[in-house]
């Protein structure tokens, strides 16, 4: 299924130009018609995999959508002369659709995250919403390339619940590995991966302020409460990508690429 949007492509990934509410109201639209789908919120360190690693970039090609969760993304859109409208974060997606899934009657499952987080943040979503159908929230172990039995037993939780919008939590490359999987068992939902929001949600980790957000900053937020985590991603794998990133960005600019953004 491909959707209504014109894309910008960066590093090879094609990017929805779209805000959040406008992916939100896409995922209840195609829902209303009896589609389900594939929401990958990309940011630096996914436009890393994708352009370093074919497994990567075959995985993510599979989304339905693909929208800019990083701030450098929307930077290097628009020095391509290509900008993107804005920064659609999976973390900030959460509420929001759990709040438009209770106006509509539609059911979330919540799959991964720490299992405390997983289960505060349930509780949490109910309190806002007391409509909220959340037909499942499991937080199973899973290994970095899951197993077939891994799957398997996520695959009959789901069956059984059969969830409209499934939230998988558990963190990148680990959460495309198992939609890509499971996907298919469950054609009619929407998938979308959220990393690390659970925790955000719970109040478990703390979330950068709105203004380090904007500028594009959160990554520094994220380092200095887990350093020994995030260090070789952030600063050794991600910092000298980014520069890649602009350096195309330029270069495809002065090539004319802001004539190849198609729909």
């Amino acid at each position: 299924m491909s959707a209504p949007f014109a894309n910008v492509e960066l590093c090879g990934m094609s990017l929805a130009t779209v805000d959040s509410g406008q992916v939100i109201d896409h995922v209840f639209e195609s829902l209303a018609r009896g589609q389900g789908g594939w929401l990958v919120t990309a940011n630096l360190d996914f436009l890393r995999r994708h352009a370093k690693d074919p497994e990567a970039r075959g995985m993510y090609a599979g989304a339905d959508l693909r929208v800019a969760d990083g701030m450098p993304l929307v930077w290097a859109s628009r020095l391509r002369g290509t900008p993107l409208p804005e920064r659609v974060a999976g973390s900030s997606l959460v509420a929001p659709l759990c709040s438009r899934a209770a106006r509509e009657g539609r059911s979330v499952y919540l799959l991964g995250g720490e299992p405390e987080a997983n289960k505060v943040a349930s509780a949490k979503l109910l309190a806002a919403e007391p409509t909220l159908r959340i037909v499942g929230a499991s937080s199973p172990w899973v290994s970095a390339d899951p197993s077939a039995t891994e799957l398997e037993e996520m695959a009959a939780l789901l069956l059984a619940a059969r969830p409209d919008v499934v939230l998988v939590a558990f963190g990148s490359p680990k959460q495309e590995r198992v939609i890509a999987k499971l996907r298919d068992r469950l054609p009619g939902a929407w998938w979308i991966g959220v990393g690390i929001s659970l925790s955000f949600l719970a109040g478990h980790v703390k979330r950068a302020p709105a203004l380090v957000q904007t500028l594009g900053l959160e990554w520094v937020h994220r380092l200095v409460q887990e350093p020994r985590r995030l260090f070789r991603r952030y600063v050794i794998e991600d910092l000298p990508f980014a520069v890649e990133l602009f350096g195309r960005a330029a270069l495809d600019r002065l090539r004319g690429a802001a004539s190849s953004t198609r729909p």
